[in-house]
């Protein structure tokens, strides 16, 4: 009876368990504090009750040696718990290099995925064991949440925004994916599953699966078809900064500030071109490409901007 019952989701990630310890350790000292304080109390209200009308209390004098116990025991407490929260959330927060990059799109009521090498799922999601796998997920409408209980990993995702979240799975087997905020009256079955594979497996499920455009194929094909290309070249007479080998790093606007080419900027600058141009081309040239481009689409632009002076900085590189 009691199997169906768990007190807690399997612990199926390498940050599962280090989570655990620290949820058990908080619950441990809430419950010592909440059964110490609870007897005290049934102590004094017994020993200190007024046995008659004309009793009085005896003059109790302070003890500074129990002030500085009652209150140095629990700060040390709370900063042992901000310690090892921090340390646990920078642990989730700091992205492994060597990832494999998946990009999620929420809409209502689903997960859509897709893997490096192109395939695609919806509502599922299979990745290798003992491999750090790093979601990039955005909504195509209103907040979803991607919540995978027995990694302990969740992460908001939004419209107009990109979030992101890794893990790595220590555990085979398939496990529950939960949308973890209300959107819409279907929310309840906006469900999946991850899958967690052997190394050998995952390949073969890979080669079995459809495989369509890569992200950064994908992104290519619309970089030449959106004509982005005839003003984003190296060309003297290009109307657009050349983006080749720029991301990752600051760019100078016209008005003078600075911001990182990244993600985030390189969305508002499809759709909102006009934001944020950068210092030596004119304004307004740009159109905007908001409901011409899906989120995908976007997603996949991103990728191939990432790519775009990669290898001949891996060449100059390897020559020195």
């Amino acid at each position: 009876m009691w199997k169906d019952l768990p007190l807690y989701p399997e612990q199926a990630s390498t940050i599962a368990q280090p989570v655990d310890l620290l949820y058990f350790f908080l619950i441990a000292v809430s419950a010592f504090f909440a059964l110490v304080i609870s007897v005290l109390i049934v102590i004094f209200a017994s020993k200190y009750r007024k046995s008659r009308p004309d009793a009085k209390s005896a003059h109790i004098e302070g003890s500074t040696l129990l002030e500085v116990i009652w209150t140095v025991i629990p700060l040390g407490l709370t900063m042992v718990m901000f310690a090892w929260g921090t340390i646990l959330f920078f642990d989730q927060a700091r992205m492994p290099a060597d990832a494999l990059e998946f990009t999620v799109t929420g809409k209502q009521w689903m997960w859509k995925v897709q893997h490096p090498t192109g395939q695609r799922e919806i509502n599922d999601l299979h990745v290798p064991i003992g491999k750090p796998c790093r979601l990039t997920m955005t909504s195509e409408d209103v907040i979803h949440s991607y919540y995978i209980p027995a990694f302990r990993t969740k992460q908001d995702v939004v419209a107009g925004r990109y979030s992101e979240l890794w893990f790595e799975a220590s555990k085979l087997g398939t496990y529950d994916i939960y949308c973890a905020e209300y959107c819409g009256t279907e929310h309840s079955k906006m469900v999946g599953k991850v899958t967690v594979m052997t190394q050998q497996d995952y390949e073969m499920w890979l080669s079995g699966a459809v495989a369509n455009e890569t992200p950064v194929q994908a992104g290519e094909r619309l970089f030449t078809a959106m004509r982005c290309i005839t003003c984003h070249n190296s060309t003297s007479t290009a109307r657009g900064p050349d983006l080749t080998g720029q991301f990752g790093k600051d760019v100078r606007l016209a008005s003078g500030a600075s911001v990182n080419f990244d993600a985030e900027y390189v969305r508002e600058s499809i759709l909102n071109p006009a934001a944020k141009t950068v210092e030596g081309f004119q304004a307004g040239l740009m159109p905007t490409y908001q409901g011409q481009l899906k989120e995908e689409d976007i997603l996949s632009l991103i990728a191939y901007l990432k790519t775009l002076g990669a290898d001949k900085s891996a060449q100059g590189a390897a020559a020195k």
